[in-house]
């Protein structure tokens, strides 16, 4: 699995580390670090639960 974050959209409200932090890595100001990084399948619950929870929708995963 793929997960892509959109630094630009990110607002720093850091809704996708509160349920994903083994998913998501935020910097010392609190917004996704972004870029793009592949995940093991036994963490694609919580990154589609830490991309849903996004109000930007600066998140998607991506199946491979």
């Amino acid at each position: 699995m793929r997960v892509k974050v959109d630094r630009e959209v990110c607002q720093g409200n850091a809704r996708c580390f509160a349920l994903a932090p083994e998913v998501y890595v935020l910097d010392d100001e609190g917004y996704n670090v972004g870029g793009e990084f592949e995940i093991d399948d036994e963490h694609g619950e919580a990154a589609f639960r830490g991309a849903a929870e996004c109000p930007e929708r600066a998140i998607k995963v991506f199946f491979e």
